[in-house]
């Protein structure tokens, strides 16, 4: 079955149609670049953008920067505040002009769900924690390949202000950070979630995974970590196989 992922980031939004049989991207995505915090009406202008570039008239998952129960949106970080309360599934299939199905659920389950499918942690059955690194910090957490939905790790406070602010990979760019002091400061955050929820086995991803030799080695953990097998493609996939047929 064929799905048009879309991811929903806080410098882009990305799309492309996915192959939920093997995870495959069936094109090359199209991203498009957010100019300040995505708004709603940037998002439905993007939305469009992406359905034509494809010429898309059939199922959709989206993964969204925040909390989302049902398809109702419940928080708003590192996007436009006019997001919460949105039903973000209705937007979508409005800016689609589809009648196809429509699932949304948060980013970074959505790319925890395609390591798990069919990357980094195919055929785990432990605990795992997967944490996108990017604009901000997204976590996602399986256990036995199910998903816990909206963990939200990178909200926890730290000073006053959201840890990420401190460990996401925009936070090494924004303050000029050494990859030796941002991988140890993203070491201690790992391990406070590490004695929180004592994961098995630990999956990097966000672009930034695809440079993980420059700061894994100083990231100290108990269980093993990995980089993310997607990259920036996970969270397209994953909110596509989303959308798709149960498994």
């Amino acid at each position: 079955m064929n799905i048009l992922g879309i991811d929903i980031g806080g410098s882009a939004v990305k799309g492309a149609p996915v192959d939920t049989k093997t995870g495959k991207l069936l094109a090359e995505r199209l991203r498009i670049e957010a100019k300040g915090k995505l708004t709603p009406a940037q998002l439905s202008a993007a939305v469009a953008e992406i359905v034509r570039h494809f010429r898309w008239r059939g199922p959709i998952g989206a993964g969204f920067p925040g909390v989302i129960h049902g398809s109702t949106i419940r928080t708003s970080a590192n996007l436009s505040k006019r997001f919460i309360g949105c039903d973000l599934a209705a937007l979508i299939a409005k800016a689609a002009k589809t009648r196809g199905a429509v699932r949304v659920l948060n980013d970074a389950d959505a790319a925890g769900i395609a390591e798990m499918r069919f990357g980094a942690g195919r055929k785990r059955k432990d605990s795992v924690l997967v944490l996108t690194l990017g604009t901000g910090v997204g976590s996602a957490m399986f256990f036995n390949g199910l998903l816990f939905p909206n963990t939200e790790f990178g909200h926890l406070p730290c000073n006053g202000h959201s840890i990420e602010k401190d460990v996401a990979a925009s936070a090494r760019k924004l303050q000029n950070l050494s990859w030796h002091k941002w991988g140890c400061r993203l070491g201690d955050y790992i391990r406070t979630l590490e004695t929180l929820v004592a994961p098995a086995f630990i999956i990097i991803g966000g672009g930034v995974s695809a440079r993980h030799e420059k700061f894994f080695k100083y990231l100290k953990t108990r269980a093993p970590v990995v980089p993310a097998e997607f990259l920036n493609e996970a969270g397209i996939v994953g909110a596509a196989l989303y959308a798709g047929p149960a498994k």
